[in-house]
This record gives structure tokens, sequence and C-alpha cells, in this order.
């Protein structure tokens, strides 16, 4: 088993037997709207899954969870110029979220290598 940017609570990402599993991602400029919280998102996802050897190519399956589903089509316009097609597996949910200010948060599964 495999940690990337691991830390006390959680890793960015864990590999295990040639799958990488992310921990839900969420942005840190909580001061923007959902489209720029997406986009940040995103390319924290590219960035872990690059370091574990993978990309967007390799997505498995994606959980993504918003706090107002009426914000869904504007997620699904990022994810949409971004996400690799065919499309993988995915849910979208509205959850509470860990802040108030947080607007989107996805985790992902992948395949590594």
């Amino acid at each position: 088993m495999k940690h990337i940017r691991p830390a006390k609570r959680l890793s960015g990402a864990t590999v295990h037997g040639g799958i990488v599993y992310l921990s839900g991602q969420v942005p840190d400029n909580l001061d923007v709207g959902i489209e720029a919280q997406s986009r940040e998102v995103i390319s924290k996802i590219d960035a872990i899954l690059k370091e574990a050897g993978s990309d967007k190519s390799k997505i498995l399956s994606a959980t993504i969870w918003l706090p107002d589903i009426s914000d869904r089509d504007a997620f699904n316009t990022v994810w949409d110029a971004w996400a690799p097609e065919p499309g993988p597996a995915r849910a979208c949910v509205e959850s509470r979220l860990a802040d108030a200010k947080i607007k989107v948060e996805v985790a992902v599964i992948a395949i590594a290598g």
C-alpha cells in the first residue's frame, strides 16, 4: 500500500492492488462561485492522480457532493469540459459539507499506472 500526500487524519490518496482511491477533494478558495471551486477541485484531482502515476482517463468512478443540488448544471459544465469520454461511473448527490462555503467535494477511484 502506498499513501499519496499522507497526513495524520487522511491521505490525499491511497494506492493498493493497482487502484488509486482519492479522498474527497475540496477547494481552498472558498470566496468564489461553483465553477471556480469545481475547476480547483478538478485541478487537485489531476495533480494527485499524476503523483499516483495515473490520470483522468483511468477514472473508474466519481462521487460528487453538492450542498445545493441546483448547482449541478454549473458543476456539469466544468466536469463535461474536463472528463474523458465515455465518462466514468458517477454519483452526484446533495449533502451538507464540512464548511458552509464549500460548494463542491469530489472523490474518485482510478486505475494506477
